[in-house]
This record gives structure tokens, sequence and C-alpha cells, in this order.
């Protein structure tokens, strides 16, 4: 059998459909599984990892860019001739947009496995699936996931496997900066891709601060592309010097998070990978939805404002008041100092 998975996005999507595709793995271990993903930072995730036989980079942004380049023609071409070339048996679309959708019955593949249409954001991407999957709209994203494949009949139970291979190299540089700060540390990421996700700069100014002066915790402040300005200015506002800025790819964070006693961070990727990595979490929400984004461990923390009705479905970029993210240092130390009093890790039932 020859399967395709699409899930073109970003670091968390990646992240968030990799349970799915171990168990769909496991349970068909002689299958050929491709994994058609937007060229970038997230596709390298899949590197070497054991789930897939073969990744498929597609630059759809790219080419919608530059349509009319020849070299997004090239690009184009040879990717969906590699896509029919590929003789796939069936897809799964994790992604349940229009164009999502449409890469696999671009790619003829007979039988085409999406989400219902009533849960789909864009509902005529349903008009490219062969078949629709029944899943709980309401329920974490990784469970819907795993409830596509389990229209293959696919089960999966937890702990979720997150087969991420990180090289040796990349271990080193973890290693490496581990033992510069004594080997314990937490892990501060004040990014969120949107502004209406940003926590404030002096809050995590004053939360490093509070680590090092209460409990003796150094902590490195990690930021994604074009974010190293806004850690610089969180720089500026710490009185403690135990504030170390690291710039780490992807692997390297992945490896830094296993090590780290805590991450404290917004809905983004790198709160997903530490997830993944099973670090301690204290996770900062505002316009998203942390029932279903949020970290999936009963023992991991979520500060989140309760008071506010915009809040409802909100998945605004932008804001006028962002209102959701003006949350004070205290219930957020507060969720910090429960966190790391908090025993073994366990996984939401």
């Amino acid at each position: 059998m020859r399967i395709l998975i699409v899930k073109l996005g970003a670091i968390g999507d990646v992240v968030h459909t990799l349970p799915a595709v171990a168990a769909l793995r496991a349970h068909f271990p002689e299958a050929h599984l491709s994994w058609v993903v937007e060229r970038g930072g997230a596709s390298r995730l899949l590197e070497g990892t054991p789930a897939v036989d073969e990744r498929i980079e597609v630059s759809l942004k790219g080419w919608r860019r530059a349509p009319f380049s020849q070299l997004a023609w090239r690009e184009a071409k040879s990717a969906f001739g590699k896509l029919r070339q590929g003789r796939f048996d069936l897809s799964i679309d994790f992604q349940g947009l229009l164009k999502s959708a449409a890469i696999p019955w671009l790619a003829g593949i007979p039988r085409r496995i999406g989400f219902a249409r009533s849960v789909l954001r864009e509902r005529a991407a349903s008009l490219f699936h062969t078949e629709q999957a029944a899943t709980d709209p309401g329920d974490h994203i990784i469970r819907q996931y795993l409830g596509l494949v389990a229209h293959l009949g696919v089960r999966a139970g937890v702990p979720y496997e997150f087969p991420i291979t990180v090289p040796p190299a990349e271990e080193a540089v973890a290693d490496r900066l581990s033992r510069s700060v004594g080997g314990e540390y937490a892990i501060l990421n004040p990014g969120g891709g949107w502004p209406t996700k940003l926590w404030s700069r002096e809050g995590f100014a004053r939360l490093a601060d509070r680590l090092w002066e209460e409990r003796g915790l150094p902590s490195f402040l990690t930021f994604g592309p074009g974010e190293q300005p806004l850690a610089t200015e969180i720089l500026g506002h710490t009185r403690t010097g135990r504030l170390v800025q690291v710039d780490v790819n992807l692997k390297e964070f992945f490896a830094l998070a296993r090590r780290a006693r805590l991450f404290v961070g917004g809905d983004t990727g790198p709160m997903h990978l530490a997830a993944a990595a099973g670090t301690p979490i204290v996770a900062i929400f505002g316009p998203t939805s942390s029932r279903r984004n949020g970290p999936f461990r009963v023992t991991d923390r979520v500060v989140e404002r309760f008071d506010l009705d915009c809040r409802t479905d909100c998945y605004r970029r932008r804001c006028s008041h962002t209102s959701c993210m003006k949350i004070p240092i205290d219930p957020v130390w507060e969720a910090v100092r429960n966190r790391l009093e908090t025993g073994q890790q366990t996984l939401a039932s």
C-alpha cells in the first residue's frame, strides 16, 4: 500500500500530525508512506524520521508569490510529476483546506480521505475528498488527527509518539548549552508569529529574574526568524543577568527542550515542540483555543483570561486592544511555581 500524507503547514501543524502518522506506520508497517510538506523549517523536522519513507517538498507560498516565473513552473511541474509517479493508493488530508485537498486530486490518487464537511474551515475542500472521517471539532487537534487515521482502523493510545530524530551534532549543541548553565534551566520563548499571541516583554524579563532569585534557575531565551529584536529588548529589561539568548535550529531546540526543567511561551511552534519533547510547560494563551492547541498533559499549565467574550472563536491576527494577552506576572508566576512542584508528566485522558 502506498499512502500520501498531506500536511503542509507550520511547525506546530507538523508536530501535531506526528502521533497519527506514527500510529499509521505501526498499523501498516509494510506500507510506503510519503509526506507532502511545504519547503522550509517544519519540513526539517521530518528528516530522518522512521515514520515516513519520503518527503515531497512543495513551495506553494513561493509559487503564489511568483506564479508566472519559470522557476515556479519548473518546481511545480517536478513536484506534481513526482506525486503522480508515486502511484499512491490513498491520501489523508490533515490540513483540511482547498489547497491541501486539491493536491491528491491533481495527483490522481483514487481514494482521498479528509475531515467531514461540517468541520472544515474551507468547506469546498470536501469536493476533492472521496471519503470523510468523523472527528470531534471540540477535541484537541492531536486527537482530531488520530480520528482521521481511525477511519482506516488505526488505533493509537497514550503516550503519543513523536518520532523526531536528532542528529548527534545537534544533540551536542544542546549538551554544550546545558553544561554552560550547570545542567538545569528554563526555556522562555516570547515569540508567537501573530502580534496577538505575544505576552509582554517586561513579563518575560521579570519571570526570568524571578526564576533565578526564587528558584536558582537560569533561563535560555529562544526566538525564531525575525524575532531577535524582541529577544534583545527582553534582555534589556532583566536585572539578574541570568537570561541567556540562544540562536538554535528546530532540532537543537527539541534536544534542548528535552533537558529543560520548564518551558514558558505562547501558542507557537516551540511550545508544541516542547510538548512533544515532554518538557514541563506553562503556556500563555490569548486569541486561540488552549483546548484545541494547548499542551496535552494534565500536569502542564495554561494561563489565560476567561473574562472576555471576544476570545470565543477569536483567532484574530490583529486586534485594536489585545486584552487577552494583558496578563499580570503574578498568575504566570503562580503557574510556574505550581508546575515546577508537580511530579511526573501525565497525559490527559
